[in-house]
């Protein structure tokens, strides 16, 4: 999935030097003073997210309006794999165009430095031997990602891009903006062929169109998060194979019309 690790070994690195096997007890404002940058939420303008490097001290700016403190972490992660990564970056703002997993085709637009900020946030957050350990011998599900993201603090969408980096599980994942599906990507063991789905809306017996049409409201709750599904709903069938139950698992973003729908077989 990914062709460079240059932004995750560097959170290695970082981990490694502070003497952390993972962050999750330590704020962000803490960590940054350890390396002598000035950590500040307040109200930015067309921003998530700010670096500003001077002569003499280095400054990482958070929006204090994002709505969760997880999402809070992840921009400043994000800014820290910066300061770590691109050293020729004096002033750089990042908004939800290069911070959002359901906007992946702006982040790649933006260039490399993007992707490396946030393979290094992943790594940072959710460093991955403590990741898998957390993770072993667990069932895949809503209540595994639900956990995972309570425990390293983390918002479900990292989780389940995290999941899909590190190929935790046989399953899909469809991102969603607008009503039109933006990309898709899938672990390398899970074995089926989707149907052309870009750029078009889900397909209409999906749970994500359920999703779209109650305008990213949460539609299941509990137990019921995971519905099942034909495979035919997404997955191309061969000739000769029988049309069996496949789970789906939506996560919609109300203020930014966005959705993550992720699949995997019943």
């Amino acid at each position: 999935m990914r062709k460079s690790l240059k932004g995750s070994n560097k959170a290695k690195e970082i981990l490694e030097l502070i003497g952390f096997d993972e962050i999750t007890e330590l704020s962000m404002k803490d960590l940054l003073a350890g390396f002598d940058i000035l950590y500040i939420e307040e109200q930015l303008s067309g921003s998530d997210g700010i670096i500003i490097r001077g002569r003499s001290k280095t400054i990482i700016k958070v929006d204090v309006n994002i709505s969760t403190p997880q999402r809070k972490r992840f921009v400043a992660a994000h800014e820290l794999g910066h300061f770590f990564l691109h050293d020729r970056l004096e002033f750089h703002l990042d908004d939800e165009k290069t911070l959002s997993w359901n906007r992946l085709e702006e982040v790649h637009k933006r260039g490399i430095q993007e992707i490396e900020a946030n393979d290094f946030a992943g790594e940072l957050l959710m460093p991955e031997k403590v990741f898998r350990n957390f993770i072993l011998r667990k069932p895949f599900g809503p209540d595994l990602i639900k956990k995972v993201s309570e425990h390293f603090n983390t918002s479900l969408t990292s989780v389940i891009f995290r999941m899909l980096t590190l190929e935790i599980a046989p399953f899909f994942v469809v991102f969603i903006t607008d009503g039109i599906v933006r990309y898709w990507r899938k672990t390398e063991d899970f074995k089926c062929f989707t149907n052309d789905i870009t750029k078009i809306p889900p397909p209409e017996f999906s749970v994500a169109k359920e999703y779209i049409d109650e305008d990213y409201a949460f539609v299941y709750e509990g137990s019921e998060k995971t519905q099942f599904i034909d495979k035919s709903t997404w997955f191309k069938l061969n000739n000769w194979e029988e049309d069996i139950e496949f789970n789906e698992y939506c996560i919609p973003t109300k203020k930014y019309k966005t959705l993550i729908s992720v699949i995997w077989e019943a």
